[in-house]
């Protein structure tokens, strides 16, 4: 039962959602809302909670990923939107870095005011359609052919699910590029811990005050843990039965979905 034993509810003051797979299955028609996430959202924010959506999503800018949340019915903003281009491009004025971009089309403005002349480095997104044997072989030659190649990937999953089915996620071709130049990427979204730290300070909340709720028994549940934070695994999305069975990660509960774990949770205010 996802309510027995509801401890791990209590003394919450902000929730960090994933998205895809907790408020929706993206798909090439946009995807659709996971019943009842939509209305969890605006009971979230009706109760007073803090609320930031902590995603790994690479595939459009934070705008157009806003855009289109608000168009399948969740009322949400910009600033309420942690995500990995943003932190790269952080990371990568910080270094003086000029990155070679493996990256969905819809990705690049993002990185428009980074300097790309003469690249020192690859960055890797999600690119989906842009993931072809040309393109990974020209990023694993600039890599190859760099005294101290740098290689910093938006995320590190290995698939995800869209309404037809699952779908390869960067992680895969991050360990083969890992692999074929003796490199380890750096990691910039989830489930590094650097990456919650800046969500949970665009929440405003300290770590063992908030709740992390996703789909990604490793990428979203062990990824939070490691922060300090209690982490619930949802019944949607990517989630499999055998992540139950997982040996190392264990969420403080799992719920059927957002939906459910709101309930429980609201119930504690």
């Amino acid at each position: 039962m996802a309510g027995s034993g509801c401890g791990w509810a209590r003394a919450v003051r902000g929730l960090l959602l994933d998205v895809s797979g907790v408020l929706y299955d993206s798909g090439a028609d946009g995807g659709v809302p996971i019943a009842g996430s939509a209305e969890a959202v605006r009971r979230i924010k009706a109760s007073g909670l803090k609320l930031q959506l902590c995603t790994n999503e690479t595939q459009a800018t934070r705008e157009n990923f806003v855009r289109k949340l608000r168009a399948l019915g969740f009322d949400i903003s910009v600033a309420e939107v942690t995500a990995p281009a943003p932190a790269a491009c952080r990371l990568l004025r910080e270094r003086g870095l000029r990155p070679h971009l493996l990256v969905h089309d819809d990705l690049v403005p993002e990185f428009a005011e980074i300097d790309k002349t003469n690249p020192n480095c690859v960055v890797l997104g999600d690119a989906a359609e842009n993931f072809t044997y040309a393109n990974l072989n020209e990023a694993f030659r600039l890599l190859i052919g760099m005294e101290k190649p740098v290689l910093i990937s938006l995320g590190k999953g290995r698939y995800y699910k869209e309404t037809d089915g699952l779908k390869l996620d960067v992680g895969a071709y991050m360990k083969a590029l890992e692999y074929a130049c003796d490199v380890q990427a750096e990691v910039v979204g989830k489930p590094a811990k650097k990456f919650f730290e800046s969500a949970l300070a665009e929440l405003g909340v300290p770590a063992e005050q908030a709740i992390m709720i996703g789909d990604d028994i490793v990428s979203d549940v062990g990824g939070a843990q490691q922060c300090g934070m209690r982490a619930l695994q949802v019944r949607t999305g990517k989630y499999r039965p055998s992540d139950e069975n997982h040996p190392e990660v264990k969420p403080d509960a799992y719920v059927n979905n957002l939906a459910e774990a709101v309930d429980i949770i609201l119930q504690q205010l």
